[in-house]
């Protein structure tokens, strides 16, 4: 079991650039690039988190907080504008559960490209492929194109896959509830049993219920700033006091 900090999140900022063109085409937008009014947008203001190994940590506040920006920062799907991300480990992202999916390609290809860009071999993928299929329960459709999955069964494969590459952090963005309830239930046994393990875990949710049932700490974000960080229920409680006042 590993100790000491498993997330550094040193002073990040993060920043987009919106375009105001009003262009209707690639080419008219090149075109009027230098002309285009353009807005920065900063998400993560300044933001700096530490998460032991070991923490289940919840990460709750309105839309547009920065919630899913940090966690698509922390998975290197994004860059920070400014600061430092440090990880101690390998990381599991359930973020857009089948985002990465290609349609033309069966469950069974898909697994095997997924699996290597989470960090697995070839050999370790095609050892795990039973495993993924018999958690997805998938088994009557993994030779069949992802085209012709339901977005459950995209999410199902998604998880079964993020599932056994050994990470020792998971990044979850509201994607605990996927598929019907005895798969969901199967989630949720997961992650306490990750969690026995000594596991990390940082999520995303807007439900109250399951950060209560899931984390042992809840961050509160706020304009892309730490706004409260403490206990579950004193900052749910916090929080959702704070919703009901607007």
């Amino acid at each position: 079991m590993k100790t000491g900090i498993a997330l550094d999140i040193r002073e990040v900022r993060k920043t987009f650039i919106l375009s105001h063109s009003g262009a209707a085409s690639l080419k008219t937008a090149l075109l009027w690039w230098k002309k285009a009014n353009r807005e920065k947008l900063e998400v993560l203001n300044g933001l700096t988190i530490r998460v032991k190994h070991g923490e289940c940590v919840a990460l709750v506040g309105r839309n547009g907080a920065g919630k899913s920006t940090l966690l698509s920062l922390i998975s290197k799907i994004y860059k920070p504008t400014s600061g430092e991300i440090v990880v101690d480990g390998r990381i599991a992202p359930l973020l857009e559960l089948g985002a990465g999916f290609h349609p033309d390609l069966t469950g069974l290809e898909n697994i095997l490209y997924n699996g290597m860009i989470l960090g697995l071999s070839r050999k370790e993928v095609l050892e795990r492929t039973p495993q993924i299929v018999a958690f997805a329960e998938l088994e009557t459709h993994i030779d069949t194109p992802v085209r012709t999955y339901s977005s459950g069964m995209q999410a199902r494969l998604g998880f079964a896959i993020a599932a056994h590459v050994d990470a020792d952090i998971l990044i979850v963005d509201e994607v605990l509830a996927v598929g019907d309830y005895s798969f969901e239930k199967k989630c949720y046994d997961y992650i306490d049993e990750f969690r026995r393990k000594g596991g990390t875990i940082l999520f995303v949710s807007h439900n109250p219920d399951s950060v209560r049932r899931v984390a042992d700490r809840v961050i509160w974000l706020a304009k892309g700033q730490v706004k409260m960080d403490g206990s579950v229920e004193t900052v749910l409680e916090a929080y959702l006091a704070a919703g009901e006042e607007r």
